[in-house]
Order: C-alpha cells, then structure tokens, then sequence
C-alpha cells in the first residue's frame, strides 16, 4: 500500500491499523518514495533473552548506595555562596 506524508499526518491512525494487520505501507513524499512502515516482528529470541546490559554495575561496590554515589558525584557540581 501506498500513502502520501499528508495522508499519513491526516490519518495516521488507519495506517497504523493497517500495519497492525500486517501490511507494509510505503510513505511518498514529492510522489517519490520515502520511507517505509512495517510491522515488528517479534522473534523467540527477543521475548526469551535477557539484555546483557542490564545491571552492568550490579557487582560494583562503590554503587551500593546509588543516592550516595550520585550525591557525591554532584558534589563537585555545587557551588555554595557563603
């Protein structure tokens, strides 16, 4: 299917629709082609996995105390009148 960058902005919500059903839309824009809106697919490895990035730190000692560890961070960042 295709539609126009105004019709897109106008009826966006058919269009997403659309690709709900499983359709691919081709966004035009000056009649040329432009962008292209498809559906995720979902794969087993994506629901199962877990991000590996997740809790890099977690066995970090100094970040314990994340509060502590920020406010401390910060500290350098104030400047108190006195």
């Amino acid at each position: 299917m295709q539609s126009t960058a105004k019709e897109l902005r106008f009826h966006t919500k058919e269009i997403l629709n659309s690709v709900h059903r499983g359709e691919e839309i081709i966004i035009t824009f000056r009649g040329k082609p432009y962008a292209k809106i498809v559906p995720i697919k979902e794969s087993k490895k994506d629901k199962d996995s877990k991000n590996e990035l997740f809790g890099i730190w977690k066995d970090r000692k100094d970040m314990e105390n994340v509060d502590e560890y920020v406010r401390n961070l910060r500290k350098s960042r104030i400047h108190v009148n006195d």
